[in-house]
């Protein structure tokens, strides 16, 4: 079981478990979610997808614009998403960070995105539910040459 955290840190924010509607997509691996008719960017948990945004004047990185439309994809706006927490409720930034499911048909999206090639693994403690899983799927997307694998090689 994934610990919320969200109280004993002294968070605030969605609880594990809520459901919110997806507003937007910001690049591959932040969304935009509205929970309970409150608006809240999400940092996907565990993984990390290349920069679209990246310094005035400079290309985005490789496979970003790539990774930001498989999101999209994936998570249309009006997508009816659940959030899980970890240990940590937010980042630096004051983004929710949480692994997102979509409530339809219960993706584990940021999975999904690791199992396809978009994101690799990004593990920073104490968050870690998923880290080992990532870490596999990352292994056999890279073996099977998927998605930024095969784009960004060299």
């Amino acid at each position: 079981m994934i610990a919320s955290g969200l109280l004993a840190a002294g968070c605030s924010g969605a609880a594990t478990g809520d459901t919110g509607v997806v507003t937007g997509i910001v690049d591959g691996d932040t969304i935009d979610v509205s929970i309970g008719g409150r608006d809240e960017r999400v940092r996907l948990l565990g993984v990390d997808t290349p920069e679209v945004y990246v310094a005035e004047g400079a290309a985005p990185e490789c496979f970003g614009p790539e990774a930001s439309s498989f999101t999209a994809g994936l998570l249309p706006e009006g997508t009816e998403v659940r959030l899980e927490r970890d240990v940590v409720g937010r980042d630096h930034f004051g983004r929710l960070l949480a692994y997102v499911y979509t409530v339809d048909d219960a993706v584990f999206v940021n999975e999904a995105l690791v199992r396809q090639g978009i994101a690799q693994p990004l593990h920073i403690e104490p968050n870690g539910a998923f880290a080992a899983r990532f870490v596999e799927a990352a292994r056999r997307a890279e073996a099977e040459g998927l998605g930024l694998w095969a784009a960004c090689a060299g």
